[in-house]
């Protein structure tokens, strides 16, 4: 069965030029070499710490932005080859909803001005245009009455409803939510993750579902996928990579998910990386996580071939090899590590 959306080798390297006074300009690798698919209907969370590619991966999918290398295939096109009216006319049925809602809603615009702008764009007489915003609305939990207000009239929770309003407007197959909760109150996060949910069963639409909140991915998606400096590192079922993750990045983010039980979360452990986050504009060699991998730091201290880096002995192989991404047991579970079974 063909996928969705079919992601392939995909790149983008931000710089890399003569900068001022003819100085290099550092490269940036954003995002280095991503392979994924989703299905229809599908939800497959993307999560990892600020910097390790996330957003800009969202955007390559819908070519807001240009890749450097790779290829995106979407209901079987190509949309990193697509011309501007091939790109145009898959637009429709690929939509995005932002992290701001504050930032991503035009302050000039009614809101129903603002849900009905796509439909307007892509040939919808405008007052169908503006019945069918206001049926949106109603559809996301906000009165009709409310189509005339302009943005700065609602609160947090309703304008990313008015973000989703949006998004669904023409019927999209796929919406990319970045960080769609992460700006909102605790309460209204769940109001919009089960407006989403609904949605989701409703009109059978792919998530591809940016998020750092591991909580929160773990309630929404079927698939998980852990990117850090820019690679996917692990990839799994929800329930696989939740319940026995293999990547020791993976591990670490999945301690700091905290525990509704005090008892529990009192006696729980934390494995905490070492320092912080590394730049994609100077990457480590062989494993991008070596420099705080706590793994590699037990490892490297029970002998055997190591060399000095990142102030420890730690195994050659994870300073000089980069790791693919290999399958565990799990279907469907690939981890890139060089000891993924250890504990």
């Amino acid at each position: 069965m063909t996928p969705l959306l079919a992601v392939d080798d995909l790149r983008k390297t931000f710089g890399g030029g003569r900068a001022l006074f003819g100085v290099p300009a550092p490269a940036v690798r954003a995002v280095d070499g991503i392979t994924f698919t989703l299905s229809a209907g599908e939800t497959l969370g993307l999560v990892g710490e600020t910097g390790s590619g996330k957003s800009t991966l969202g955007r390559l999918v819908l070519r807001l932005i240009e890749p450097s290398a790779g290829q995106v295939r979407f209901e079987g096109k190509d949309v990193t080859a697509a011309s501007t009216a091939g790109l145009r006319a898959l637009r429709p049925r690929m939509q995005m909803v932002f992290q701001d809602p504050y930032g991503s809603l035009d302050p000039r615009m009614t809101a129903g001005q603002i849900v009905a702008e796509p439909m307007i764009a892509h040939g919808i007489a405008r007052t169908e245009a503006a019945e069918r915003a206001r049926e949106l609305m109603s559809r996301v939990g906000l009165r009709a009455a409310m189509a005339g207000r302009y943005p700065h009239e609602f609160s947090g929770g309703q304008r990313q409803r008015i973000g989703i309003a949006r998004a669904i407007a023409l019927d999209p197959a796929l919406i990319v939510l970045d960080e769609p909760v992460s700006a909102l109150d605790v309460s209204v996060q769940a109001q919009i993750l089960n407006l989403l949910a609904e949605i989701q069963s409703r009109a059978g639409v792919a998530y591809l579902f940016i998020a750092h909140d591991l909580a929160v991915v773990r309630h929404v998606s079927d698939r998980v996928a852990v990117m850090y400096l820019g690679r996917i590192v692990e990839m799994a079922p929800r329930d696989a990579l939740y319940g026995a993750p293999r990547h020791p990045y993976t591990v670490s983010l999945l301690s700091a998910v905290p525990h509704a039980d005090p008892a529990r979360e009192r006696a729980k452990a934390r494995i905490r990386p070492i320092g912080e986050i590394g730049s994609a504009a100077a990457l480590p060699s062989g494993c991008r996580f070596h420099p705080r991998c706590p793994r590699a730091r037990i490892v490297g201290a029970r002998g055997g071939e190591t060399v000095q880096a990142a102030g420890a002995q730690l195994p050659r192989v994870c300073v000089q090899d980069d790791p693919c991404l290999t399958p565990a047991d799990d279907p469907g579970h690939v981890a890139a590590c060089h000891f993924p079974d250890e504990a």
